[in-house]
């Protein structure tokens, strides 16, 4: 199980709905801490799927937004909308400004709290209009690193010193798993940004530098993130790693466009 193409594998078919045929292996930490280690990858499959798509639909009439929105739809549904649930549940819990007990009672409720849905539209308006803005300039590349870039929350937030936050659950499976895949990671997503800058007239410095910063800041903040929400719910779960990816990707797109 712990080859890196057996960890892609099930982690394709863990952590999206593509085709791939159901792996045979019992879901313990050794397979959640191999399949976290992929997420970057799973991020760059569903990049290119997604710039595939915004790619096609420029060639029709459809305004740019809306090209953005069916980019974000596509994500949405090759994810089973798992992180934006995880998204609205830890803005929910977040929001509540309960001790660590009712914080991770609020977000295994189930239901979307008025913070939850506030930021799910805020989160997705964000990446519809700034995929939007990429697909109009040709930028397909970009919209693939961004989507990836944002799936490097999930392994920062899986790292080393960070317990689950329950016993049971995603979270229990790949917290507190991750160590060299942290500093691998990161180190590609610089090597990633750096081939931004690349354009039709040539290499732009300013592009390539624009986007390392980029990549730096969303490790940083994505470490900060995952520190306040494991301080706040007494650990890591799926739902902070979900939303840490939706608010990577956010980010990414945003800072890529300024």
């Amino acid at each position: 199980m712990h080859t890196p193409l057996r960890a892609v594998h099930v982690a394709l078919s863990w952590l999206t709905v593509l085709p791939v045929p159901q792996p045979r292996v019992t879901m313990d930490r050794a397979v959640g801490g191999a399949v976290m280690s992929a997420v970057p990858v799973v991020g760059a499959v569903l990049g290119v799927l997604a710039a595939g798509v915004a790619a096609l639909l420029s060639v029709t009439d459809l305004p740019d937004t809306m090209i953005g929105a069916i980019v974000v739809v596509v994500l949405a549904l090759l994810t089973r909308g798992m992180h934006l649930d995880g998204l609205a549940d830890t803005a929910d819990g977040l929001g509540c400004y309960g001790p660590p007990e009712r914080v991770a009672e609020v977000m295994r409720s189930g239901s979307a709290g008025p913070f939850g849905v506030a930021t799910i539209v805020a989160v997705m308006l964000i990446q519809s209009v700034g995929f939007g803005v990429l697909a109009g300039e040709h930028r397909w590349y970009d919209i693939g690193f961004a989507i990836a870039l944002g799936r490097l929350i999930a392994v920062v937030g899986a790292r080393r010193g960070l317990p689950a936050a329950h016993p049971e659950g995603f979270g229990a499976l790949v917290a507190n798993s991750q160590r060299r895949s942290v500093a691998v990671w990161s180190g590609l997503a610089i090597v990633g940004a750096l081939a931004t800058g690349w354009r039709a007239d040539g290499f732009s410095t300013a592009q390539a530098v624009q986007s390392v910063i980029v990549a730096g800041a969303v490790v940083a903040c994505g470490w900060w993130f995952t520190r306040h929400c494991a301080r706040r719910i007494g650990g890591i779960s799926g739902d902070i790693l979900g939303a840490g990816i939706e608010l990577g990707v956010t980010l990414s797109v945003v800072g890529l466009l300024v």
